[in-house]
């Protein structure tokens, strides 16, 4: 697995969302990497990490990967990479000193019982789009993810201009990533959680609605909830306002 580390200081573990690689953190990362040592990982099958075998990408194992691979530090996850965070404090609590969670929340899909997410089947039809049409189902997600954001167009230029820079990503990689989004379910874990966490929101993301995240925080033992007038990417639009509040939140919550 790809992980890049650069900068000095308190270590910091970065993992992107689905589709993508760690260099759509670039906004972000230039702005963190003036405080702290930077761990930016390629997920299996994504960016530099090429190779993909059958079941790389199952949360635990990459989890279980990328905290053997890196010191103990504050990890940080974008959407899907968010889901892998939360399952690396979970299962790996002395690796990770604090989360940080991006457009993320426990529980991506609806249920009887869970309103704040989007129906199941938008997941189960980008997969079958994917075995269809490659890259135009990856284009469509990444609408999905701009969808609502006042810099829609924007932020959907960037991401689309990211997405295949290091390669294409592989398709098992893909269909992998997109059960964990459609059947992870971590709401009776967050109890769990011993580290302190903080949930980032963006208040104009269709994907994952900002109740779902201040929901994670309030029941997240030592939970902070910030809300950006951002969309499903608030590193791209507002890295300052995101850069800030990480830091503020490691200064003042993670013990040195």
């Amino acid at each position: 697995m790809s992980i890049r580390t650069l900068g000095e200081g308190q270590d910091l573990v970065l993992i992107h969302g689905w589709a993508m690689h760690g260099g759509i953190f670039a906004p972000l990362s230039e702005r963190l990497a003036q405080r702290f040592r930077l761990h930016v990982v390629d997920l299996p099958g994504h960016g530099d990490s090429h190779d993909y075998a059958a079941g790389s990408l199952e949360s635990k194992r990459v989890a279980r990967a990328i905290a053997e691979a890196t010191p103990a530090a504050v990890w940080i996850g974008w959407s899907l990479g968010g889901l892998i965070a939360l399952q690396a404090a979970l299962d790996h609590p002395a690796q990770v000193r604090g989360l940080v969670e991006i457009a993320a929340s426990p529980r991506f899909v609806r249920g009887d019982d869970w309103s704040h997410a989007v129906p199941g089947m938008i997941f189960r039809e980008f997969a079958a789009g994917l075995i269809a049409e490659f890259r135009p189902a990856i284009e469509r997600f990444l609408a999905l993810e701009t969808l609502g954001s006042a810099n829609a167009m924007e932020e959907l230029r960037e991401l689309k201009a990211h997405v295949f820079e290091r390669g294409d990503p592989s398709e098992q990689a893909l269909l992998d990533g997109l059960a964990i989004l459609d059947h992870a379910d971590y709401r009776d874990e967050l109890q769990r959680l011993s580290m302190p966490s903080l949930w980032i929101a963006g208040r104009r993301d269709r994907l994952v609605p900002t109740a779902a995240m201040q929901w994670a925080a309030e029941r997240s033992p030592r939970g902070r909830f910030v809300e950006i007038a951002a969309g499903h990417a608030p590193f791209l639009s507002h890295a300052d306002t995101v850069a800030e509040a990480i830091i503020e939140f490691v200064e003042t919550a993670v013990a040195a």
